[in-house]
């Protein structure tokens, strides 16, 4: 018995089960008379005395609260569950603990954090994930966060998908933001497993917990839910307090709290032991029971390196406020992922989301809507606009949202700031793709001539306005329609695909020679002698000309070689960068009977490397 529960757990429990069986009830008193201990675990009252209990007890608190080793308690669940089974159920059920480590991300739970505005939410989801990705602002008559965002979560061994909430207020008027976010967030909280209702530890039990306890049991009846009060740094580790604020939280209606601050990282101990047991309960059921997990988790890995050796698709939408942005991810998507609405700005935290196309995986990154950073301006706007920035480096393919009915009435494709996003992904050296939507509003009669009219100058002005990167492709969509998503992912793929490009060296030197000879030099002496060419990487493409003699090449020559490479490798719409290296040549020496040249190189100054991107 103490061997099968060993194995479940993975750590000593035996002296507290032995603690359990001398004495029953003496832990069932001592959790009845006072709620704190109730709170705090039962752990506390199981390792130590009864005579010891109430000096060691703040040292317990501390201990619980700290994020270390793990606790060598268990549960009184646990021991009761261990007394029902036979030691060769045990035995079978609990041989080998679940190493979440090695499952595919596919199969992992999902833990959804709730509650209402300015609790901790995304403080919570950035512990989590272990990054600063989602926006954390105080604002308490704001609400920063307002789409679903996604992440892996490690806490420990534990691994299982998080998602950060916006709050719910439950009395928001119909047809507004908050409530919007309440609907979207209900349909995702239906295919959730795992909730946690984060309560403010500082302002107690707030009427708008207890409106979102009722709405939690109205919408996820059947979810597996934990009660966390969070921000208990203030408190201090005072007992009385703790037991007050625990006490308060029972009035939800659900299992005991669990103390816990986000922000320092206090009480991730306690979470732990309250998210293991559910957690390995769903993986048991959801793993195949008739292969072991040895064999589950070795087909994972031989499946992940068949995902290491084709890098899925990193695609960042942007683009200026309010030209339907958020509308194209979700028609990408084909569901309702990200809030959508007439308001501008209404994008804040830039959401993340994968979806498989035509047996690609491709991550979606859907921007706050790019605007010119004032030095004033502070708050979740101006870090809205970092996040966005950072995103767009991070991208292999940007996808520049334009609006057709502004274009159409300012006689202009693209505005200054649209401009510099564009040559902003270009000299990052990404992929471009420029998607001009709205072309619904353009239909009709009235509008004939002047849809026909931006179809035919928006890609000229683009390349005027853009000229390092030729043949960029435009589509022209209606993303509230849902019209265009094939024909925006077979642009973004085969941009893609040419941003990956690797060409053999040569082919390259057969290359260069035909283009040499076809090109008009005025002086046959004045002409730059390349000795070879050839591509040192990709993503972008990136070639080296190694030049034989001193003079480096000018920049017309190179703007042929570039155009050149494009024309005849079909290489438009992204970025090409050539550099020059100078080899040194060979003099002075003298030659053997078997007539190799002996002498000595002369030694040349390299020159700077010369990086055109183009």
């Amino acid at each position: 018995m103490f061997q099968s529960l060993y194995a479940q757990k993975g750590r000593p429990v035996i002296f507290s089960l032995l603690l359990h069986k001398a004495n029953p009830s003496s832990s069932t008193s001592i959790r009845s008379a006072s709620p704190i201990f109730s709170f705090f675990g039962s752990s506390v009252s199981r390792s130590y005395g009864i005579g010891h209990l109430g000096n060691s007890f703040r040292s317990s608190i501390q201990a619980t609260m700290r994020f270390c080793t793990l606790p060598v308690s268990v549960s009184e669940e646990d021991v009761s569950e261990l007394h029902s089974k036979t030691p060769e159920e045990a035995t079978l059920v609990y041989q080998k603990p679940i190493d979440f480590t090695q499952v595919d991300i596919n199969l992992l739970p999902t833990v959804m954090i709730v509650g209402r505005p300015n609790v901790g939410k995304s403080a919570l989801f950035n512990r989590l994930i272990r990054r600063r990705e989602a926006l954390v602002y105080n604002t308490p008559d704001d609400h920063v966060t307002r789409d679903i965002r996604e992440g892996l979560a490690k806490l420990g061994d534990l691994r299982f998908r998080v998602l950060d909430s916006a709050g719910l207020e439950t009395e928001a008027s119909s047809g507004s933001i908050l409530s919007r976010t309440a609907s979207m967030t209900a349909n995702v909280l239906a295919r959730t497993q795992f909730a946690i209702f984060l309560i403010d530890v500082r302002t107690g039990l707030h009427p708008l917990d207890q409106e979102v306890g009722k709405w939690l049991r109205k919408h996820a009846p059947g979810i597996n839910l934990i009660v966390a009060m969070n921000k208990c740094e203030s408190l201090n580790c005072d007992t009385n307090s703790f037991a007050e604020a625990a006490i308060e939280a029972q009035i939800l209606g659900f299992r005991e709290p669990i103390a816990i601050s986000a922000e320092t990282g206090l009480g991730m101990t306690a979470l732990y032991e309250a998210l293991r047991p559910r957690l390995e309960g769903y993986m048991v059921k959801v793993l195949d029971g008739s292969c072991s997990q040895d064999e589950n988790f070795n087909q994972n890995s031989d499946s992940s390196k068949v995902d290491e050796s084709k890098l899925p698709l990193q695609l960042a939408i942007v683009g200026r406020p309010n030209v339907g942005k958020s509308t194209l991810l979700n028609t990408l998507l084909q569901e309702d992922r990200v809030l959508v609405g007439p308001e501008a700005g209404l994008t804040r935290d830039s959401v993340r989301a994968q979806f498989h196309y035509q047996g690609r995986t491709v991550y979606l990154v859907d921007t706050a809507g790019w605007l010119q950073r004032v030095d004033r301006q502070k708050g979740p706007a101006s870090l809205s606009i970092m996040q966005s920035r950072k995103n767009l480096m991070r991208a292999h393919v940007v996808a520049l949202v334009l609006d057709a009915k502004e274009i159409a009435k300012a006689s202009r494709s693209m505005t200054h700031a649209e401009v510099v996003i564009a040559r902003q992904a270009v000299e990052e050296g990404r992929g471009l793709v420029v998607i001009v939507n709205k072309m619904d509003l353009l239909k009709g009669k009235g509008n004939s001539t002047l849809y026909k009219k931006v179809k035919e100058s928006v890609p000229q002005e683009i390349q005027m306005v853009i000229p390092q990167v030729t043949g960029i492709p435009v589509v022209f969509i209606s993303a509230i329609e849902g019209r265009g998503r094939a024909a925006v992912m077979s642009q973004v793929i085969d941009t893609y695909e040419k941003w990956c490009l690797r060409l053999p060296t040569a082919r390259l030197n057969r290359w260069l020679r035909k283009v040499m000879s076809r090109h008009s030099w005025k002086d046959q002496g004045a002409q730059t002698k390349i000795k070879y060419f050839t591509q040192v990487k990709a993503r972008p493409p990136t070639f080296v000309a190694f030049m034989s003699g001193k003079t480096p090449l000018s920049d017309t020559y190179i703007r042929f070689l570039t155009k050149s490479l494009k024309e005849d490798f079909d290489l438009g719409g992204i970025p090409i960068r050539i550099m020059q290296r100078f080899v040194p040549r060979v003099t002075g020496g003298s030659c053997n009977k078997s007539g190799h040249c002996i002498g000595r190189a002369v030694e040349r100054t390299p020159s700077d490397k010369r990086s055109d991107l183009v």
